[in-house]
């Protein structure tokens, strides 16, 4: 053999050795994400999904007043309209936000699934709303029944 089969053979072997290593690496990172949630006592499940049932009854609150305000001068006030609608948008973007941010990672899969459902719901609705999208408009309308009916839901796994 000369010397450059040798060499190739090397590094054939080299790249070999550092592949199998990078899949049991990978592998043990996926079995630890998978089994993570069982190195968690039951008060501390107990604690996440309290925190976050009441994150979402803070955002749940925040969006119904926010979504609900009539403008100070009436329906007249363009611009207290203006600012009313803003003042929605935002409620429901940020409220989405506050909602991931407050996830604790030790909260029941089922909850935690659902309040990401409503979060990036929420936040769908307000980027739409920004964007000059009503409430009629049919895509827009589904987004708001979906944010209802997972709202509902996570009533539910609260209880």
């Amino acid at each position: 053999m000369n010397l450059e089969s040798r060499r190739l053979v090397v590094l054939t072997i080299i790249s070999l050795v550092v592949s199998a290593s990078a899949l049991v690496v990978a592998g043990w990172a996926l079995y630890r994400s998978d089994y993570a949630k069982a190195d968690y006592t039951a008060e501390q499940i107990a604690d996440a999904k309290a925190n976050t049932c009441t994150a979402v009854d803070v955002v749940r609150r925040g969006v119904s007043l926010n979504t609900n305000l009539m403008p100070a001068g009436g329906p007249a006030d363009i611009t207290g309209a203006q600012a009313v609608a803003a003042n929605a948008r935002v409620s429901l973007y940020d409220g989405g936000q506050y909602l991931m941010a407050r996830l604790d990672p030790a909260t029941p899969e089922p909850l935690a699934e659902k309040v990401r459902e409503f979060a990036d719901t929420l936040m769908d609705i307000g980027a739409n709303a920004t964007a000059g999208t009503t409430n009629d408009d049919p895509s827009q309308a589904e987004r708001l029944t979906t944010a209802d009916s997972t709202s509902a839901a996570i009533a539910e796994l609260c209880k």
